[in-house]
């Protein structure tokens, strides 16, 4: 179990990067440690959010060895249920936080990934590094021929965007969190899963190869792009904060990825900040979730120590879904200001990230999942009578 003990912390890490997004002070109001905490947030932790997304489809579809026959069928049955609970679960959420909420998009990668569960480590590895070449170019091309008038027309016949903000247009290429560019973390995330973690050989040559990743990514943007080059939209003030991936202020107030905007210019493609959704980004974001994984899984495996101590933090990472729903749940109902302009304080950070691990803590005490968890684990029982 420690590899999977090392992911839930992970996940854990991924769960508290959010909630620096959504509820701490924006970079512009942070220095020093505070502001690379504040920068590594932006972006990288949903980004660790989608990797590990990937992994958790392939406990569903089988870890080291695809489940294959009657198996394999209800496997990609509780799947399919998954990814349709989740959309709808994103729809209602996005319904009062915008377009922020990364459960609907998580719902369409579910479905787009299903014809990928039974491939091997190789041909995933080369998908996923497929997309992340190519998937970002694409996207510049089809948004800057997505004129306004087009977007209209076709979200006039789109019935999620007659519900919330966020549409299939939004899903698939102009949100947030768009599948085309984004598929490459979760593809990468299910070759993660088909590994084993533990061992130690594998270990070294992931963490060999997530730092190559981010160096090569970032060092070559910084090269062709300038000093701006990782610059963070956060850096912008208060408004583009929100496009980090905050809570919106109102409808509408985040800009999504730099690929959604027609008018910008090609030399965008170039740089590598969080949620720049470019090649370079794409790179070094998965390069950092590599490390996060494998150091988070060889602390767990080789510090019992450091492991007990981390028990309540590992609790959250097995009730992810929980944490991050709450979280949202809660500001509203504790009016809690987002991490933008008007939040210049980190204590309200600091007092949800330890209401979420005094939650998870007690909570794991009687139960082996989550509240939500549980239910999402209930819905798909149905899956079972698949023949």
């Amino acid at each position: 179990m420690g590899r999977l003990v090392g992911v839930d912390l992970a996940r854990a890490l991924a769960v508290f990067g959010m909630y620096v997004v959504h509820i701490g002070p924006p970079l512009s109001a942070t220095h020093g440690v505070a502001s690379w905490i504040r920068y590594m947030s932006d972006g990288h932790s949903s980004v660790l959010f989608a990797t590990l997304a990937g992994f958790s489809l392939m406990l569903l579809a089988g870890r080291r060895e695809p489940k294959t026959g009657l198996a394999g069928r209800q496997a990609r049955a509780r799947i399919a249920i998954r990814a349709v609970i989740l959309l709808a679960l994103g729809t209602v959420m996005a319904m009062e936080y915008g377009g922020v909420i990364i459960l609907g998009f998580y719902g369409v990668y579910f479905l787009l990934a299903l014809p990928l569960v039974r491939l091997s480590v190789r041909t995933l590895a080369i998908i996923a590094a497929a997309f992340a070449l190519v998937a970002p170019q694409l996207a510049f091309v089809l948004t800057s021929l997505l004129t306004p008038s087009v977007q209209q027309s076709i979200n006039t016949y789109d019935p999620l965007r007659h519900l919330s903000e966020v549409g299939v247009l939004d899903l698939l290429l102009t949100g947030f969190y768009p599948a085309l560019t984004w598929m490459s973390f979760v593809i990468a995330g299910m070759a993660l899963g088909r590994l084993d973690l533990s061992c130690g050989t594998i270990q070294k040559r992931l963490a060999a190869l997530g730092a190559t990743l981010t160096a090569a990514a970032y060092g070559m943007s910084l090269l062709l792009a300038g000093k701006g080059a990782l610059r963070s939209l956060a850096e912008d003030g208060p408004s583009s904060s929100g496009g980090s991936g905050s809570m919106p202020t109102g409808s509408g107030s985040m800009p999504a990825d730099a690929g959604s905007f027609p008018d910008m210019p090609a030399s965008s493609l170039l740089t590598a900040g969080p949620h720049s959704g470019t090649t370079f980004d794409i790179i070094g974001s998965v390069g950092i979730a590599i490390l996060v994984i494998v150091g988070a899984t060889v602390a767990m495996d080789r510090l019992p120590r450091l492991r007990r101590l981390a028990k309540p933090v590992i609790a959250v990472g097995t009730m992810s879904l929980t944490a991050y729903v709450g979280h949202f749940l809660a500001q509203t109902a504790l009016s809690t200001p987002a991490g933008t302009g008007t939040q210049q304080s980190w204590l309200p950070l600091i007092m949800y990230v330890l209401g979420a691990i005094l939650f998870a803590a007690i909570w794991s005490r009687f139960f082996r999942r989550g509240p939500l968890e549980y239910l999402l684990n209930a819905a798909t029982r149905p899956a079972k009578h698949i023949r």
